[in-house]
């Protein structure tokens, strides 16, 4: 048995134009209609689910609306020699008037209950031509909009516009700064002098060490030279009273 003709309405009707580049999310909207007097269930379905999201993917559409349903093509790497095989189909049936799950709908609807539509995917990119007319246009908008500001500003520079606060505030932020840097140039001066200060300490505590050492030293080789000629003037004298 053939299944009963689309009664939604598709805008595109036969084909989803994605138009590059491609090296980010490019989105095309798809607009579903719905012209009966009845609620109509819905499900739009890809051969290549990995590589588009789409929102919404199912619902209801109630009778004498519409919805737009927004086809997200992830980023991909675009040969202009390939050409596209992907397709769409979306997927319709009559919603039942008691109707309160819609999965449970679609798992009993019958074949012949079911009507779908087809659509093709196509993939553009610009032509230098049309790239060139939009930096072009880009050009002109930038330009318009730079005149304008310029007319409403007239026989005044960029940096006139400044408000007299903004200025004074910058004079005395520069102002403190100076000041700061200032203040740091003195402190490194006084740390350099308090350092060779105490440099000069200690190398005068080091010399008084060693002339005090040399001092000692020289005291004791005295006293042991002393000792030395007591000693030998003593055996002298034993020596000859002993004989």
């Amino acid at each position: 048995m053939a299944r009963p003709e689309q009664v939604l309405l598709l805008e595109p009707q036969h084909e989803l134009k994605f138009r590059g580049p491609f090296s980010d999310v490019v989105t095309t909207n798809l607009k579903l209609s719905n012209p009966t007097d009845r609620n109509v269930c819905f499900k739009v379905k890809t051969t290549a689910p990995r590589r588009y999201c789409v929102r919404p993917n199912s619902g209801i559409i109630d009778a004498g609306t519409s919805i737009n349903v927004s086809v997200m093509l992830q980023p991909f790497d675009y040969d202009p020699n390939e050409k596209s095989k992907h397709k769409f189909m979306v997927q319709s049936m009559l919603a039942p008037p008691d109707m309160t799950d819609m999965e449970g709908v679609w798992k009993e609807a019958k074949p012949e209950e079911l009507m779908d539509s087809k659509l093709r995917c196509v993939f553009e990119m610009p032509v230098e031509n049309e790239k060139a007319h939009d930096m072009e246009s880009n050009k002109m908008i930038s330009s318009s909009l730079l005149k304008s500001d310029s007319s409403a500003l007239p026989g005044k520079s960029l940096s006139s516009t400044l408000d007299d606060g903004v200025v004074k505030e910058i004079m005395e932020e520069c102002k403190r700064l100076q000041m700061e840097a200032q203040r740091l140039r003195e402190e490194n001066k006084q740390i350099r002098e308090d350092d060779g200060l105490r440099m000069r300490k200690s190398n005068v505590m080091s010399s008084q060490h060693a002339s005090v050492g040399m001092k000692k030293e020289e005291g004791l080789s005295a006293r042991t030279m002393a000792l030395i000629m007591l000693f030998f003037v003593v055996g002298v004298i034993v020596g000859k009273l002993v004989l």
